[in-house]
């Protein structure tokens, strides 16, 4: 049996929440969870649309993280 362990480069997560502050908590915690494995933030992207059906907003993100130099 063998293993191989690679390093992860790159690595692209999605969020989606109903409020910017609950949005943000959970790019926190995945931001230091990342850490862990020696990531960090490259980017940032964010949006906001509205739910057809309720007309409440939905507050959207996509972080890139790379590894750390």
């Amino acid at each position: 049996m063998q293993i191989h362990l690679n390093n992860i480069g790159d690595k692209v997560e999605c969020f989606e929440a109903r409020s910017f502050k609950e949005l943000e908590k959970q790019i926190n915690e995945q931001i230091d969870n990342n850490q862990v494995l020696m990531l960090e933030v490259h980017q940032v992207q964010h949006h906001v649309y509205i739910h057809e059906k309720t007309s409440l907003p939905i507050y959207t993100a996509i972080v890139h993280f790379k590894a750390k130099k």
